[in-house]
């Protein structure tokens, strides 16, 4: 989930210095604390719901013939240095520094790496949308996985209820995925305060068992993780796959930068969010110390008898704030993800009229809750989801490791050999929860896999094929120079009015331009072709927005430029083009939209497999009238034929 603006800009002015009255200063110590909110309900919500499950997965995998006391230290301390290194060094201390204009995330890591390499974009590119495909992944598990645990909780209360887990968990997640269309706005001023009460709850459960075991503390001491990996050998892989799902969640710290900024995200891990985890791990380890078989499900039996169904009922709550940042962090990626042209266009609705990222993509979701649902249907149980949700998760932090060696340089000032000693540690540590993950392969992670792979396929046809597309009307087209020659040769008709022609060549002339020409024999008093651009930011400035150039007394090129985080809105860059010398009266415009029919031809283009696909993505896609916020009444499209 996304917050304005407003919020971004306030959490850099808490940065600036002393402030200049008591008023200035109540005022940035209020939006201060309500980033510091904000950012535990939304960031932290994901990683927050772990406890539900990594300690009791990983526990699992040695506890067959009972669990021993040093494979319980050794287990923990492996979970609390993940926590440490993974979380608090690599991201919460290093990558909250690598910013793009001010935004995170592993396509922001791309467009920033695109721009430092000369050789190996492809492979760069290929990279990072195979780390936002594998975020897809994530995005269809983490509800499951996270309301599922919740609600197992009920087992407990009286086993009665072990039938209605699983058409209980479905509802809720129905539900969830329902209320999407209405807007989070409202409903995001409680995530924060549920969130803060879920983690205080997690933390206290803990305490309460460590108070009657302070031995646990000793986890900390990384001997013990070291031990057990030396002890256990190949069983030790398996276990990292289960300590590896205490860190899911922790890539929404790096993409929501942007959102609350640097200060906040730190503030809130390090002295609130790291230390209840912490402590609720421990509670968990001591339990079991005492009471071997509470191993079953250690999370909710740290609690008293009477406080089960008041935690089961707060856990669920929690699941679905975790699940809700999720969803709509997979539409904010889809939104970049298509202003970056790797996606066709698709309808994106906004839920608030103050909190530009809050969106809601009928699609997506769509497509989400299938997935969420079939999931639930097939594996039942969050233990079983659990061997699918750790490869997801892994591969897209190994991406964004990867993408940050390229970048750190210029962010440090530093050369390549610095930049790789400190991000090759982080490499490794996570290349080898990787394997741990891959152990899991066969019961449930080749899950994320495959639809990692049907996401990537989707985005290289699309980039390919509307590459092919753009360099066939090219070498078609006429330049915008000759063009004017000619016209100016043998002038046609003029009319009033103005004309807007759509084109991603600002080059060339655009096809509806000359098929107006040939067919109608006309030109309107004004013409501007119109070039819709992304830039390789987040956000442009309004001062950048629109550039003007006069190729003729009556044609104008124009480039109205958009960040990758934006909605392009065409119709507000056109009336506020006058700030740039550029009049439109936008009551006499006339849009003028080229429409392709496109049509596979097996003997050019991309193979016939892919037209397929691209032809089914090309038809799937939003109308540019929808997309841009053009108005209907004020367009005409001139169609033709493509062949590919």
């Amino acid at each position: 989930m996304s917050k304005d603006k407003a919020q971004t800009k306030a959490s850099a002015e808490i940065t600036q210095g002393e402030p200049e009255s008591a008023e200035e200063a109540a005022r940035i110590k209020a939006r201060n604390r309500a980033l510091l909110i904000g950012c535990i309900g939304v960031v932290y919500g994901d990683i927050g719901t772990s406890p539900l499950y990594a300690f009791r997965e990983a526990a699992r995998r040695v506890s067959g013939e009972g669990i021993l006391p040093a494979e319980i230290y050794g287990i923990l301390s492996l979970i609390l240095w993940a926590l440490i290194i993974i979380v608090t060094l690599k991201y919460v201390l290093l990558l909250l520094r690598v910013d793009n204009k001010g935004e995170g995330g592993i396509l922001s890591l791309m467009a920033m790496a695109q721009k430092r390499v000369t050789r190996g974009k492809k492979i760069v590119f290929f990279a990072a949308i195979t780390g936002a495909a594998l975020f897809y992944g994530d995005a269809a598990i983490t509800p499951a996985i996270s309301v599922l645990s919740a609600v197992e909780g009920l087992k407990l209360v009286t086993p009665a209820l072990d039938n209605f887990i699983l058409p209980l968990a479905i509802f809720i997640l129905f539900m969830l995925f329902w209320v999407q269309k209405k807007g989070t706005g409202k409903v995001s001023t409680f995530f924060g305060p549920i969130t803060i009460l879920w983690f205080s709850v997690m933390g206290l459960a803990g305490l309460s068992w460590i108070i009657k075991n302070p031995a646990i503390l000793f986890a900390f001491n990384p001997y013990y993780g070291v031990q057990f990996l030396i002890d256990h050998g190949t069983l030790s892989f398996f276990v990292l796959g289960g300590v590896f799902l205490a860190v899911t969640g922790v890539e929404a710290l790096y993409t929501d930068l942007g959102h609350f900024g640097r200060a906040p995200l730190q503030k809130a891990w390090l002295w609130f969010v790291f230390p209840c985890l912490s402590l609720n791990y421990l509670g968990q380890g001591a339990m079991i110390l005492a009471h071997p078989s509470s191993i079953e499900n250690p999370f909710f039996l740290l609690v008293p008898e009477w406080g089960l169904l008041p935690l089961v009922i707060l856990a669920t709550v929690a699941t679905v704030i975790a699940s809700q940042a999720t969803l709509t962090g997979a539409m904010s990626l889809t939104r970049q993800a298509i202003q970056l042209g790797l996606l066709p266009r698709m309808e994106i609705r906004h839920t608030s009229a103050t909190e530009a990222g809050q969106i809601y993509m009928p699609k997506v979701n769509g497509y989400l809750l299938c997935a969420v649902l079939l999931l639930c249907a097939v594996f039942r149980e969050s233990s079983a989801l659990a061997s699918a949700y750790g490869i997801a998760v892994n591969g897209t932090m190994l991406v964004t490791s990867i993408l940050a060696l390229i970048v750190l340089p210029k962010v440090l000032n530093k050369t390549y050999k610095f930049s790789a000693m400190v991000v090759l540690p982080f490499v490794i540590i996570e290349a080898v929860f990787l394997v741990g993950n891959s152990m899991k392969f066969f019961d449930g992670g080749f899950v994320p896999i495959f639809f990692a792979i049907y996401i990537v396929l989707m985005m290289v046809t699309w980039v390919q094929g509307t590459r092919y597309l753009y360099k066939h009307s090219a070498r078609k087209s006429i330049s915008m120079v000759d063009l004017i020659e000619k016209l100016d040769r043998t002038p046609p008709h003029v009319v009033s009015g103005t004309a807007i022609f759509l084109t991603s060549d600002s080059r060339n002339a655009p096809e509806a331009f000359t098929q107006n020409l040939k067919h109608n024999q006309i030109i309107h008093e004004k013409n501007i072709i119109l070039t819709v651009a992304v830039a390789e930011v987040p956000n442009v400035p309004e001062s950048q927005r629109l550039i003007v150039e006069h190729l003729s007394s009556r044609i104008v090129r124009a480039i109205i430029s958009f960040g990758y985080m934006e909605t392009p809105d065409v119709l507000n860059a056109l009336y506020n083009a006058d700030k740039q010398g550029l009049y439109v009266d936008m009551e006499s415009v006339t849009f003028f939209l080229g429409r392709h029919k496109i049509i596979s031809n097996p003997r050019r283009g991309l193979p016939g497999w892919q037209d397929k696909i691209y032809i089914a993505m090309s038809r799937s896609a939003v109308s540019a009238t929808d997309f841009y916020k053009i108005p209907p009444s004020q367009v005409v499209e001139m169609g033709s034929l493509a062949e590919i």
